[in-house]
């Protein structure tokens, strides 16, 4: 088996991502080879549905990346799911307090430990049957720190049992925050709220992540503690192409 989300942090190395949003199994692919150590399908606000995450995580299963999936909500059947079909880690939107990170790191494991149904879709259909407790220690569990009340409650989230990582979003938190559209870059009190909760990752001994803009942003992160980081996009990347093509053949 390939090296986890988990065991990657671990190995301290920096880990890059991306996000696919295109509902099409050929972006996602290609996104998979580029050289990205995971790729994160976005069902919350990407094109993608829970109809096509099968096909879309079958193609990125053909790739060097790891899969994730950013679930719609914290639904534990949404988590399921995505687990059952293949993913390696979930990222779940909006975590505000320790009973709803514990409710999406329950619904990540298996029982005892939490309230997992047992059926691993993909892995039987591909003759990969998984024990248990394999499932229980590849599977990830991503809460989104993006609200002003999940930064009040980020060290009980932090300290949740079966919560793997912590994941900024820094719009919705400066939003919530009551910054506006700004980036911590702009904001001394975005980049101070940004820079806590990385700093109660490292006390819980946990991983945090950080969505950024560009690949600049990315290497500041990890230089700031990050252990991993999502700085592109396939539908950007794709517009961002296209508008450079058609700009070199304006007049």
């Amino acid at each position: 088996m390939p090296q986890s989300l988990k065991q990657r942090w671990t190995a301290g190395a920096p880990c890059y991502g991306a996000w696919s949003t295109i509902d099409n199994p050929v972006p996602v692919e290609l996104m998979g080879r580029s050289g990205f150590d995971f790729v994160t399908i976005d069902l919350q606000h990407g094109f993608a549905s829970q109809h096509s995450l099968p096909h879309l995580l079958n193609a990125l299963h053909s790739t060097p990346a790891l899969a994730c999936v950013r679930v719609a909500w914290n639904a534990p059947e949404q988590i399921m799911r995505a687990l059952d079909l293949g993913a390696d880690g979930v990222i779940v939107p909006m975590v505000s307090t320790a009973r709803e990170a514990a409710s999406a790191a329950s619904a990540c494991r298996y029982a005892p430990a939490g309230q997992r149904s047992w059926g691993p879709i993909l892995a039987n259909a591909s003759h990969r049957p998984v024990e248990p407790d394999d499932g229980d220690a590849r599977a990830t569990c991503i809460v989104m720190i993006e609200t002003a009340s999940g930064l009040e409650e980020v060290d009980a989230i932090a300290a949740t049992p079966g919560v793997d990582a912590l994941y900024i979003g820094p719009n919705d938190l400066a939003l919530s925050l009551g910054l506006g559209r700004v980036g911590y870059r702009e904001s001394p009190a975005l980049l101070e709220a940004m820079q806590a909760i990385v700093a109660v990752g490292r006390q819980n001994g946990i991983a945090v992540g950080v969505d950024c803009t560009t690949s600049a942003d990315a290497r500041f992160w990890h230089e700031s503690g990050a252990a991993f980081t999502m700085s592109a996009s396939d539908a950007l990347l794709l517009r961002a192409a296209a508008d450079a093509a058609g700009a070199s053949l304006s007049r």
